[in-house]
């Protein structure tokens, strides 16, 4: 294999583990009480942030969900940020404000998540036209669940991206629930890449847990939105393998078979077992890049525990322009 495919096919491990180990310390964190509020972890769903993210650069525009974890690490936000964002630290990258749906670095290009359904297809839209008016080739993108196409802001969206040729991918990750309803009960489509054709936009199905079919599919998206050939819609099929949310069931609306046939698909050990098989990584490789990452992980929770907590002090800080508005 080429050298420079094997740095990138390795790159792809390593940010899949670092959100897979990531989001365990989390789990741990939330079980030890130490997270308020909900935790919705992103387990089973690596490959689609790391195969979308590793074709982007720190000026590309990232705009995520309530299961956000995933795609701020792959964006750039350090585990160390992120949990101590989580334990509401004032290291954390949101100054412990914001907590587990509402991450944010603009200095990275990640823009910020939500817990409300939808919003960030229309802000990604946004982002695209900024890109545009700018007259640069940067890229805007939007990770989206399932139960976000059924919403009005997934029709605006689209259908903006496409009339204007915005630079701007649609990321779908149909991990087949929309908190415990099934997707295929909330609409007569199932297939949400077919939905592209009604807006004239290239709409295409990739398996979720191959991070390589991402990471094609994506790189191709990103080429033709950088050359000005306008939005694409990837529906990436996977599966959430961990509750919904940190405390909630993980079964009752869905089976312990379904569950357990798609932690056999666990995208990280697809991967590996892939790396070997093909010669590109042998087992001493895959388990440096696994230690190396526990490493960081375990730093990472060590800083998020010690730093401090937001001085009280500046409760206030934040909730107004700085700035004001002065009348002429």
């Amino acid at each position: 294999m080429d050298p420079a495919l094997k740095e990138v096919w390795l790159a792809l491990l390593r940010t899949m583990l670092m959100i897979r180990r990531c989001e365990e310390q989390l789990v741990k964190f939330y079980a030890a009480g130490a997270i308020r509020g909900g935790c919705h972890t992103y387990i089973g769903q690596e490959a689609v942030a790391a195969g979308v993210c590793a074709h982007l650069r720190p000026d590309d525009v990232v705009f995520s969900t309530h299961r956000g974890h995933g795609h701020a690490l792959a964006k750039g936000v350090t585990p160390h940020e992120l949990m101590a964002e989580l334990l509401g630290k004032a290291t954390g990258c949101s100054g412990g404000r914001g907590g587990s749906m509402h991450l944010f670095k603009p200095e990275v290009g990640f823009m910020g998540s939500s817990g409300i359904v939808g919003p960030c297809i229309t802000l990604a839209a946004g982002g695209g036209y900024t890109a545009r008016l700018l007259k640069t080739d940067r890229v805007s993108v939007a990770f989206f669940g399932d139960g976000a196409v059924n919403n009005g802001a997934f029709h605006e969206g689209l259908n903006m991206a496409a009339a204007w040729q915005l630079p701007v991918i649609f990321v779908c990750e149909n991990n087949l629930y929309a908190t415990e309803v099934p997707f295929v009960k909330a609409t007569r489509n199932p297939s949400v890449a077919s939905r592209g054709q009604a807006y004239g936009l290239p709409g295409l199905e990739v398996d979720g847990n191959d991070v390589v079919a991402v990471y094609q599919a994506a790189g191709e998206a990103v080429r033709r939105a950088r050359a000005g050939d306008g939005p694409t819609l990837l529906e990436c099929r996977t599966y959430r393998i961990r509750a919904h949310s940190e405390g909630m069931r993980e079964v009752g609306y869905r089976t312990p078979d379904e569950v357990n046939a798609w932690k056999a698909r666990c995208p990280i050990t697809l991967f590996e077992q892939r790396l070997l098989q093909d010669g590109v990584a042998d087992q001493l490789e895959i388990e440096r890049i696994e230690a190396e990452v526990g490493a960081i992980i375990a730093d990472a929770a060590r800083f998020a525990e010690e730093s401090p907590k937001p001085d009280p002090a500046t409760v206030a800080d934040h909730l107004y322009s700085q700035t004001g508005f002065h009348h002429a």
